[in-house]
């Protein structure tokens, strides 16, 4: 399992691996210094997005743990060949 974060700013979703506290803090004095930019890093490689951050701006963020990419669970019970299928 792995840990994913969910940054949303003004509707638009961006998901970025864990540790998140740094851009945390980073968008915090961005919107303390009444605005500016701050680069949001891609979940994968490549550069980012570069995201204008302000005062009144809104901005949540959420954190959900995602499986592997066969899409099996940890529980051998979710296994269809259990049930001979």
């Amino acid at each position: 399992m792995a840990i994913v974060n969910r940054l949303t700013v003004d509707g638009r979703d961006y998901f970025l691996p864990d540790p998140v506290s740094e851009l945390k803090g980073k968008i915090l004095e961005a919107i303390k210094a009444g605005g500016g930019y701050v680069n949001i890093p891609p979940l994968r490689g490549g550069p980012g997005v570069d995201i204008l951050f302000s005062p009144g701006m809104p901005v949540t963020w959420s954190q959900f743990e995602v499986g592997d990419a066969t899409g099996q669970g940890d529980d051998p019970s979710d296994d269809a060949t259990d049930y001979g299928l």
